[in-house]
């Protein structure tokens, strides 16, 4: 197999914990398909490198040699460029990037990268008007992966995107942009069909990322309610997806940027390790060598055969 297809599905502030059931979601949390693709294995701190039939399992680094817990801006980053970038404005940062950071990415993003070289790639997630119209006025700040995007001049995907289709929003199955954004003809998918429905997106994509920020939401908030419950969808939406997925012919890699939601007993980052899992055919060319969050970018250059 030569040249896979990518589908990158980032969440938002999940680390590898200890094995705190009053404190960490994944401890009792009903997760059918990552069960299978750890081999049984739940994702905690003690949950080694592991290999099974489909996968491989992959604590991951996002410290970087840097002290203090990691931040959005300079772990995100540190994914999108495949620098050290809390290294290099001298210590980490968010959650939005400053102007250093967002130096670095505008010149580095591998969306840039991925223009050059003449590949199609995008950013799977709608935006509302009003996110649109918040950064026209200044109002708010692109954080560093619709920063990525737009540096390398690629299109975020709007309301109409999603209507039509093209694009999935940050929950998933578009529940919160009826609910919450009052948008009454957002389409709105069980978490299974929001699975199968990202794989049809990722398969017209050479490179495809998708964001998933509830996530660091719960974690900060500190509910394990709400915890077990993202938890829960995600693992949903992840067996739709995987259902629909070739192996074959593309990899779907899962990471994060730090540590959060896994330790509920405070809302603040962790220094845990990060949890990676890379489904697919070349799963194991693609996580050769990858133990932190700046190897993201040559494994994905070298997997679409760009180096």
């Amino acid at each position: 197999m030569s040249s896979p297809h990518i589908l990158f599905l980032f969440l938002d502030g999940v680390g590898l914990g200890e094995p705190d059931p009053e404190n960490n979601p994944f401890v009792t949390a009903e997760i059918p398909t990552l069960l299978r693709l750890l081999g049984g294995q739940r994702p905690l701190a003690d949950t080694p490198r592991t290999e099974t039939a489909r996968a491989l399992f992959v604590p991951t680094d996002a410290s970087l040699r840097v002290d203090g817990p990691p931040q959005s801006a300079t772990g995100q980053a540190a994914i999108l460029t495949g620098l050290n970038v809390p290294q290099l404005v001298g210590g980490h940062w968010g959650p939005k990037p400053n102007e250093a950071i967002a130096q670095i990415i505008q010149r580095e993003s591998l969306f840039v990268k991925l223009k050059a070289r003449g590949l199609n790639a995008a950013l799977l997630n709608a935006y509302p008007q009003r996110y649109f119209d918040a950064i026209n006025s200044g109002r708010r700040n692109y954080s560093a992966i619709p920063l990525a995007v737009t540096a390398a001049g690629l299109p975020l995907f709007t309301t109409d995107d999603l209507r039509a289709g093209r694009a999935l929003s940050a929950d998933f199955t578009g529940e919160g942009w009826r609910t919450e954004l009052k948008i009454p003809d957002a389409p709105v998918y069980s978490l299974r069909e929001a699975g199968r429905k990202l794989a049809e997106l990722a398969a017209q994509w050479r490179f495809s990322f998708f964001e998933h920020w509830p996530t660091d939401l719960v974690g900060h908030r500190g509910a394990l309610a709400d915890a077990r419950r993202v938890v829960e969808r995600f693992d949903a939406v992840l067996g739709g997806l995987l259902d629909a997925w070739d192996d074959e012919a593309g990899l779907v890699v899962i990471t994060s940027d730090h540590g959060n939601l896994e330790d509920l007993s405070h809302t603040h980052h962790t220094l845990n390790l990060v949890p990676t899992c890379v489904v697919g055919a070349a799963r194991r060319a693609f996580a050769d060598g990858l133990s932190d969050l700046t190897h993201f970018v040559p494994a994905i250059l070298r997997t679409l055969a760009l180096l």
